[in-house]
Parts: C-alpha cells; sequence; structure tokens
C-alpha cells in the first residue's frame, strides 16, 4: 500500500501544481486584460466626429452634418457624412494624425476612404509606431467633389497600457513556476521540420509546395496557385512554426499596389487554407491580435 501511494504522489502534485497555475494566471488576466471601457470607447468616438468634422471644414463645408459613427466589425469603425465633399490626401492625413495623438491607444490604425455607391477603396494608408510598417501612398492628389466613407481600424491588444508590465512579468513567473513543475512529466513529441527541397520546392507535410510553377502537390492532386496566394504560401513556408506578423504580410504582398483593403490578406489565407485542406498535417493558425503561424502537426504527416 504505501508503495502505490508513493507511486501516486508525483501524479498528485502535477495536478495540484498545474490547477493553482491555471488559477492564478486566470486571476492576474482577468484583473489585468481589460481592453476599453465604456469612457475611452466614448471618447473615441468623440474624436472620430471631430475627424469628420476637421475633413467637411478643410473641404470649406461648415454647415453640413458628421452623421454617428458607426462600428462595422471588431476595431474598425466607418464615418459617414451627411453630403459630397472633396478632400486633400496629405490634409487627410494629417487630421487623422494630430487628432488620435490625442489617444496614446490609437497610434496603430489603417484608414481606407471608401465610395459610397461602388464600395471601391479610393484612398488607404497604414500608421504604425514602427516607421517601416507605415505606408502612406498617392498623397497630394486633390480627391472630386463626391460621397466617401472614411473606414478607420485599429489595431487593439486587448491590454491597457499601465497593468500591461505587470501581467507580463506576472505571467512570466508563474510560466517559469508551471515549467519546473512539469518537467519532469512533459511528453515530448518530435517537431516536424520543413523539407526544402530546392530554393523554389518545399516539402511541406504531406504537400509539396513547387513556388516556380506556382503549385501545390497533395497525394497526388495538384492544384494551382494564384501569384499572391503563391507569394503567401513563400512567406510562411521560409519561416515554418514561426508567427508572421500581419503588417509584414500585407506590406511584402500588397505595398506594390498602394492600397490596402483590410479584408483582403484574411480572404486570401481563407483560399490558401482551403487549397490545402486535403492535408490534415499542415494548418495556417490565426494568433489574435499578431498574425499567423504555419502549422506542420506530427499525427497528420505519413511516413514511409
Amino acid at each position: 500500500m504505501t508503495r502505490n501511494k508513493t507511486s501516486r504522489y508525483p501524479k498528485i502534485k502535477y495536478t495540484l501544481g498545474v490547477t493553482l497555475l491555471l488559477l492564478i494566471t486566470i486571476i492576474c488576466a482577468t484583473a489585468s486584460v481589460t481592453g476599453k471601457d465604456d469612457f475611452d470607447l466614448a471618447k473615441q468616438q468623440v474624436m472620430l466626429r471631430k475627424i469628420g468634422h476637421e475633413i467637411l471644414l478643410q473641404s470649406k463645408d461648415s454647415t453640413s452634418r458628421v452623421l454617428p459613427v458607426k462600428k462595422i466589425a471588431d476595431n474598425t469603425y466607418q464615418i459617414r457624412f451627411e453630403n459630397e465633399f472633396t478632400f486633400q490626401p496629405d490634409s487627410l492625413v494629417q487630421i487623422v494624425k494630430r487628432t488620435l495623438a490625442h489617444d496614446p491607444l490609437s497610434d496603430d490604425y489603417i484608414v481606407n476612404v471608401i465610395s459610397c455607391s461602388g464600395g471601391e477603396v479610393l484612398f488607404g494608408y497604414a500608421i504604425s509606431p514602427k516607421e517601416q510598417n507605415s505606408m502612406v501612398p498617392c498623397t497630394g492628389r486633390q480627391q472630386p467633389k463626391g460621397c466617401y466613407l472614411i473606414n478607420i481600424t485599429f489595431q487593439q491588444t486587448g491590454i491597457t497600457d499601465i497593468p500591461q508590465g505587470y501581467l507580463i512579468g506576472g505571467l512570466s513567473l508563474f510560466a517559469f513556476v508551471g515549467w519546473l513543475i512539469v518537467s519532469p512529466f512533459r511528453i515530448r513529441n518530435p517537431k516536424v521540420q520543413m523539407v526544402t527541397v530546392d530554393n523554389d520546392t518545399f516539402q511541406i507535410g504531406n504537400t509539396l509546395f513547387d513556388a516556380g510553377k506556382r503549385q501545390i502537390i497533395t497525394s497526388g492532386i495538384s492544384k494551382e496557385l494564384t501569384p499572391k496566394e503563391n507569394k503567401l504560401l513563400r512567406i510562411f513556408a521560409d519561416t515554418p512554426n514561426t508567427i508572421v506578423e500581419r503588417n509584414r504580410i500585407q506590406k511584402e504582398i500588397w505595398e506594390d499596389e498602394g492600397v490596402i483593403v483590410g479584408r483582403s490578406l484574411d480572404m486570401f489565407i481563407s483560399k490558401l487554407r482551403k487549397k490545402l485542406e486535403n492535408d490534415p498535417s499542415v494548418q495556417i493558425v490565426n494568433i489574435h491580435g499578431k498574425g499567423y503561424t504555419l502549422k506542420i502537426n506530427e499525427s497528420g504527416v505519413e511516413h514511409g
């Protein structure tokens, strides 16, 4: 009987340790990860309406109304106007930058000016705290008078500035303690490494990716890739099992076109996932608020 109790002790210690770690982590995260409260959201709405007001004044319109700001997606807001107006891209960039400078949580955003009729993006740019990720094309061209909508998408982390340092430090400490507790019991699974056949050909899980021919082959079935899909998969193939930031993908694939459409990346990711769906060993995983990872699953890989 004594031997059985002794053999169970490490498992009990492991279970209690992990349970305690998770409990403390959840309490810490719940207390610190708050996002914007009602006051911050109301303040942001006022700033967005102020942007609309400044744009109308720049267009020499001091009488028509800025319509209520509309939330059209997570962290994406639409500024609407009563009447048609004209705008100077340079002035628009400065108005938005000057107004949002009053909010320290709004320093990473994408602006798209859309026509009311067809929904085409007529002017767009991105601003980031990292200067190399900012893109402001096609400035200096006066836009004709028309009906425009302005969409602004904010990059939100959901962590307020003040407790962020405490949260990161606390979680790091708890992660280290948890690692000490569970290290003897971890199951070490070998990582699946992607094989580079040559400069343009990669073996990703059970899929052969030929970047030169813009095609993937899974179980003898070949699928063609569009130029953008091919470039997107090449980025993932060069950095498997690594987070690739959204800003980097947008910059490398769309920077030559001068316009950024917020949903374009998600659309291409979805299409690429569809073409890879026959290979259960390969997944493109969304890392919320950061980017994407090409994940290769060991259990789905066929071994010869």
